[in-house]
């Protein structure tokens, strides 16, 4: 099929039901705990769960809002929504209430899936909605526990105007109808992907049915070669594009198997998981890989093909540093975005440069242009240069719900403005340096944090860090809040902290170096396990 796609066209068939096309029913698609599903078991619960939808009045572009843990109803879900012609929509089951019903007003959601105890919690906001068709609920289990056990329905939402029920009444329900399914164009709407929120709410990135598949099929299989045996585990949760991408839609696009577990994705549970499912395929995140190589140093990788990394930056030291003890060279580092749906430039199996983020992937154009540049026609800057990159694919959004000027500033026809800075060297390769946002001004003089934190990560004493702007007596100043390895925990002090600032102002421009260092003990993480900066800000207002 290449990167081109005919008019009548589906996710629910590219992604899951062609796979049966192929001969593949029998073949475990998903695995949880020691339960296995095939893909003729997915195909039949998605498809059902489609013709309920249907039956109850869910139109095509309509949306579904999915929010679960990582268990099998989260993926029946996601294909009995595409089976109707819905729209798909994802949150974090563990996001604070307000959050989670400001989404469901915010995208009009019909249908909303999730655990009881959510569901429970949010009964009233739930009752005063009018356009609810139905809350369909899932049990709340840990990995290898039963994920279609009966579920009750909370009293809170007895009497409710809309269906209350089971997920597995929903799909018993369809699976005793005999309705056709939609017909899809390839640019009907798909989903609504949510950027990270940080800058304010977040916003979705409206996708159609091309979307998922050109990048599916330019960088999961042209780029890091996902194959047909290939078992996957994932640090990210499933409703983060990153993970719905790596660890479900890539796997499915070639007939390979998905583990999932349900628990939070912690060490042990990372390493759990590692241990049962004997993964070929890791979708993992800078934080991981250095908790691990504290945590989990006799981890055995032995299976694994390569891990991905994404959503923050990776050390080149901590890669160094995780190689070297596990013994591997297979980590590839990325980026990607919510408004692209997944990853435009990557290293690659033998095309490694640690400390980039590779090189552009084969059909994205990449770009990197003045911070105040107003269109992708701007003059391109030199090797070297910091500016902000621009990228241009057929994975690109149609824009933001309910944001037109966001919309005009972000998206400009095949291009998207991603607000990232970045250097290009002149192999191509592409150098984070932070968001143009995080940007601030000391000493009349532009820097990015990126830069400092990178730096300090170098030091030996530090585990992780992150530099924000502080107010000292009316000047912007850099503060560091410093995370410490084991080995040096204890030694906290001014001696520490001037060390670490020799460190700096011995490595880069002077006026960059942290007039404050604070340690923590952990830096604060929003729900795509990137460091959360608003909330640093926040603390230190």
């Amino acid at each position: 099929m290449g990167t081109r796609f005919p008019d009548q066209f589906s996710l629910a068939d590219y992604f899951l039901y062609d796979r049966l096309n192929e001969g593949l029913g029998d073949k475990p698609a998903m695995l949880f705990g020691e339960r296995r599903y095939s893909y003729q078991q997915i195909t039949d619960k998605s498809r059902a769960l489609g013709r309920y939808l249907q039956s109850i009045g869910v139109r095509q572009e309509e949306r579904v809002y999915i929010v679960l843990p990582d268990m099998p109803p989260f993926v029946w879900s996601i294909f009995g929504t595409w089976s109707a012609g819905a729209v798909l929509a994802m949150g974090n089951p563990s996001s604070p209430l307000d959050d989670l019903d400001y989404v469901i007003n915010y995208t009009g959601a019909s249908i909303l899936i999730t655990l009881p105890a959510v569901a429970e919690a949010l009964a009233p906001q739930l009752l005063a909605n009018s356009r609810l068709r139905a809350v369909l609920l899932a049990p709340d289990v840990a990995t290898g526990d039963d994920p279609e056990q009966a579920t009750s329905i909370p009293a809170s939402l007895q009497g409710a105007t809309f269906d209350v029920l089971s997920l597995s009444d929903a799909i018993t329900h369809g699976s005793q109808l005999d309705l056709p399914a939609p017909q899809l164009h390839r640019d009907d709407m798909a989903c609504w992907l949510f950027t990270s929120g940080s800058t304010g709410r977040p916003k979705a990135a409206m996708h159609t049915q091309r979307d998922f598949a050109f990048n599916t099929e330019v960088y999961a299989k042209g780029t890091v070669g996902y194959q047909r045996d290939d078992i996957t585990v994932s640090v990210p949760r499933l409703f983060f594009g990153y993970a719905t991408g790596t660890n479900l839609l890539f796997p499915f696009s070639v007939g390979a198997t998905t583990a999932l577990f349900s628990e939070a994705p912690r060490p042990d549970s990372l390493a759990s998981a590692i241990e049962m499912y004997r993964p070929t395929i890791i979708t993992n995140v800078p934080t991981m890989l250095g908790k691990l190589l504290v945590e989990k140093p006799d981890l055995n990788l032995s299976s694994v093909r390569f891990q991905l990394s994404a959503g923050e930056a990776l050390p080149p030291t901590l890669l160094e540093k995780f190689n070297e003890h596990f013994g591997c060279d297979n980590i590839y580092d990325g980026i990607g975005s919510a408004e692209m749906f997944h990853i435009y430039c990557s290293n690659r199996p033998g095309d490694i440069k640690p400390g980039s983020l590779g090189r552009s992937v084969e059909g994205y154009q990449l770009k990197i242009l003045p911070s105040d540049a107003s269109g992708p026609g701007a003059e391109e800057l030199p090797p070297g240069e910091t500016g902000v990159l621009w990228v241009k694919g057929d994975s690109v959004a149609l824009g933001y719900h309910k944001d037109r000027d966001k919309s005009w500033r972000t998206f400009h026809g095949h291009w998207c403005c991603t607000g990232d800075l970045f250097s290009k060297d002149k192999d191509g390769y592409l150098w984070f340096s932070g968001r143009a946002d995080d940007l601030m001004k000391v000493n009349g003089r532009w820097m990015a944090p990126q830069e400092v934190e990178d730096c300090l990560l170098q030091h030996a004493a530090v585990a992780a860090c992150a530099v924000i702007p502080k107010d000292v007596d009316g000047l912007t100043k850099p503060k560091a809040l410093v995370v410490l390895m084991d080995a040096h925990k204890g030694r906290e002090g001014d001696e520490l902290i001037e060390e670490l600032q020799q460190h700096v102002l011995n490595s880069i421009a002077k006026h960059k170096y942290p007039r404050l260092i604070e340690f923590v003990a952990d830096l604060p993480k929003n729900d795509r396990g990137k460091v959360d900066r608003k909330a640093l800000m926040e603390r230190e207002s």
